[in-house]
């Protein structure tokens, strides 16, 4: 673990993996350091944003004990109609059936690793291997509100219109963003995830 200033008010742990980060981001969330605003992990950092009072050495102090409780996470179902256009391509490309393909997606359990992109886009892990492929070559400028893709070693729902490069299996009606409720994300990081077809 590397630790950098990120301006006064925020330092910047690097790592070199993704279960690194979300070790450390869950850890630091339950410690519930004095002085610690924020905790945002992302694929190989973690920011941490305080109020300028807290202690660097405290990150470290609770790195190296583990002493954080882990929290219970919350457990979001998102009903899915499997009928992404590029669910056959995925299905050609894995060697499978659509029927397989729709079953592996379905079956697995994920987590929120982190959000980005825009929000309510949640990267979740947990995809199973057999479905793993790179970003499609060429991106799609629109892909709607609500589907359900996959991309890499990640799944996710786009949570509005946008450009997007990722395979596109189906599409959901469940809200991801709402401006008005408390987080505003549907799905924030530790969340498990689990995809139930329609």
């Amino acid at each position: 673990m590397k630790l950098l200033p990120y301006g006064p008010r925020a330092v910047l742990a690097e790592f070199d993996s993704l279960a690194e980060v979300m070790v450390h981001a869950s850890a630091w969330r339950a410690a519930a350091l004095p002085g610690v605003v924020d905790v945002v992990p992302a694929a190989r950092t973690v920011l941490v944003a305080h109020d300028g009072s807290l202690q660097v050495a405290a990150l470290f102090s609770v790195a190296a004990t583990g002493a954080a409780a882990e929290a219970e996470s919350a457990l979001v179902t998102i009903d899915v109609d499997y009928d992404g256009p590029d669910l056959g391509e995925v299905a050609e490309r894995c060697g499978l059936t659509v029927e397989e393909v729709v079953t592996l997606h379905s079956g697995a359990e994920y987590s929120v690793a982190f959000c980005g992109f825009m929000p309510g886009f949640a990267y979740l892990i947990g995809l199973p291997v057999r479905l793993q492929l790179p970003r499609r070559t060429t991106p799609r400028t629109r892909v709607p509100a609500g589907a359900v893709a996959i991309a890499s070693e990640f799944a996710s729902v786009y949570p509005r219109q946008s450009p997007g490069g990722w395979h596109l299996l189906g599409t959901t009606d469940t809200v991801l963003w709402i401006n008005e409720s408390e987080p505003p994300a549907l799905l924030t990081p530790g969340t498990i995830v689990r995809f139930r077809r329609r």
